[in-house]
């Protein structure tokens, strides 16, 4: 602990002795853990109240975000837009035409300084950054290229090892001084840089990725905020720059538009369409059942076409406006949870006029859409190990690189040809040699065994390497999830009196909703459906069906959702069909 307080006040020399008395408390618990990024780098987080306050990288020492909303003026702060935000936290670095140039100018940094990113009228940071070049070197480049590689964000993983609380509200030191200077002195602000004005909501989506420089400017405002009020209270169109933005309000881009879209398809909704008796309800299954069912006629939902990209982000925007809370109850499967449904934007929102005539008819197409199911895509990767790190290495692979089993196939042709391992004798077998014998072969088989077939090499190295598996569902990013995936699980069981009921789990691993499931089996089969929990388990559910049903189960599974029988266990159960007499 007095090494790590030696290391942040050298890293860190504007915090005085009492700041750095309270962020490395003598007494407070102060846990180590160590973690892996996609990279592969290791890195150690340092951990305080349950929140990550600082990160260290090849025995650099970074602060996260919980950390500089204490301190917000412990590193040098560029400011971005708040759509950028969704860039960030989806892992791209900063480019300079989305960085904020301030009146009062840039704070001066240098190549390699380490950085705070800010949004336009809030103090508190939402990522940690390396300048890639200098202040002068960002204004001599006409603000164009890479600006910052960003370490770390608001939203990422290191966030959520924490509170996953917000950012705070902290108002820009020099607001108030620029505001009175902009009022006071109006005219001489025709020969500066304008005052850009432009709203801080993070959640407002304007893709600036696509406007320029010179595009901006443009649509800067050159007054006070107050004085922008009173003009747009007054509705005055004399100000060039207030019709630019009127202007670019009507005719939103096709992006805007989208978005536009699934904020109305999701309050709809939530509004008419889900009830608490549905929740827990898997976010696929609200897409499809639910907001699908809402959208206008003429009208078609993609959320590629969108600024978020992904569903998941979209939800993740909603669940920062407090409006529901989506949990991954399943590896992989997120659902929502809980809804406010006295949130003020769904009390707020009106259902479109004549929207309930069309409601009504695609509601009944709804109920064919359901059961329009897509099977996902299932691939087996392999991670590297440990053990297996020599064998990989002249690959240029590492430690927990994730590889098909057809590029393993490769590596291990290349590595063999490479080092001349193939017998002279047979080419069916390889020689084993001091890497191989150390990462394919047992203790006790070290001093038998000098030669391997190609198969039984091959076999042997993915044995040793980690398990993993892609799930690609319909519409969606491929998910990439630890170990191999477990199968449908079907078992029968006894109950009293020698009744026999049918009991299906896993089933939200596959993207089916146990809930439809057993809804449309309790039509199929006319008999008794529910919904438990799994036994030893907080949050899965498994079907319980009387009778043994295993027959029409798979039917349902193998012919209507073509999902492939290796991965449905327990089919065997069927019971056997004896002569009628």
């Amino acid at each position: 602990r007095r090494k790590l307080r030696t290391d942040v006040a050298a890293a860190f020399p504007s915090l005085s002795a009492e700041q750095l008395t309270e962020f490395i408390p003598n007494k407070e618990e102060l846990n180590v853990i160590k973690i892996y990024s996609h990279k592969g780098e290791a890195v150690t987080v340092y951990m305080n109240n349950r929140n990550p306050i600082l990160f260290e990288i090849e025995k650099a020492l970074y602060p996260t975000v919980y950390t500089l909303w204490v301190y917000p003026d412990l590193l040098p702060a560029f400011s971005t837009w708040p759509p950028v935000l969704q860039k960030l936290a989806g892992g791209a670095d900063l480019m300079l035409p989305g960085v904020v140039v301030p009146s009062s100018g840039f704070p001066q940094v240098e190549q390699g300084t380490l950085c705070a990113v800010t949004l336009l009228g809030n103090r508190a940071p939402v990522a940690v950054a390396v300048a890639t070049m200098s202040t002068a070197e960002m204004l001599a480049a006409g603000m164009k290229g890479k600006g910052f590689a960003v370490l770390h964000t608001y939203l990422d993983h290191l966030w959520e090892y924490g509170d996953k609380s917000y950012p705070p509200t902290l108002a820009p030191l020099v607001t108030d001084s620029a505001e009175k200077e902009s009022t006071e002195d109006e005219e001489e602000m025709e020969g500066k840089e304008p005052v850009i004005s432009i709203s801080t909501d993070p959640l407002h989506r304007v893709d600036v990725g696509d406007l320029s420089l010179k595009e901006r400017d443009s649509c800067a405002i050159p007054m006070g905020r107050e004085e922008l009020h009173e003009n747009r209270a007054a509705e005055t169109a004399e100000d060039a720059n207030a019709e630019v933005q009127q202007e670019a309000e009507d005719s939103r881009t096709p992006q805007e538009q989208m978005d536009a879209l699934f904020n109305q398809c999701f309050f709809h909704a939530l509004k008419c369409k889900v009830k608490k008796s549905d929740l827990p309800l898997l976010t696929s299954t609200f897409l499809r059942s639910h907001m699908f069912s809402c959208c206008p006629a003429g009208q078609q939902l993609d959320i590629k076409k969108s600024s978020y990209k992904k569903f998941s982000k979209f939800l993740q925007c909603m669940q920062h406006q407090k409006i529901l809370q989506v949990k991954e109850l399943n590896k992989g499967v997120e659902s929502i949870v809980e809804v406010d449904w006295k949130h003020p934007d769904i009390k707020a929102f009106a259902v479109p006029e004549g929207f309930s005539s069309a409601s009504a008819i695609q509601d009944s197409k709804n109920e064919d859409r359901e059961q329009v199911y897509h099977a996902p895509e299932i691939i087996p990767l392999y991670g590297v190990s440990t053990k297996m790190i020599p064998l990989f290495q002249e690959s240029g692979h590492r430690k927990g690189s994730i590889l098909s089993s057809s590029e393993v196939r490769n590596i291990i042709i290349n590595y063999v040809k490479t080092n001349e391992l193939v017998d002279e004798t047979n080419k069916n077998f390889v020689k084993v040699n001091a890497i191989l014998c150390d990462c394919l072969l047992d203790k006790s088989e070290q001093d038998e065994i000098s030669n391997l077939k190609w198969d039984e090499l091959l076999s042997r190295c993915l044995e040793r390497l980690q398990p993993l598996h892609q799930v690609t569902f319909f519409g969606q990013e491929p998910i990439v999830r630890k170990g191999n995936i477990e199968p449908i699980d079907i078992t029968i069981a006894q109950r009293s009196s020698n009744k026999k009921v049918t009991i299906i789990k896993n089933l939200e691993l596959y993207g089916l909703d146990p809930q439809c499931v057993a809804n449309i089996l309790q039509q199929k089969v006319q008999a008794s459906a529910t919904i438990a929990p799994v036994p030893g388990t907080k949050d899965r559910v498994q079907v319980q069906i009387q009778g043994n049903q295993i027959h029409h189960l798979a039917k349902m599974l193998l012919e209507e959702y073509q999902l492939p029988r290796k991965y449905i266990q327990g089919l065997e159960k069927a019971p056997k069909l004896g002569r009628k007499k």
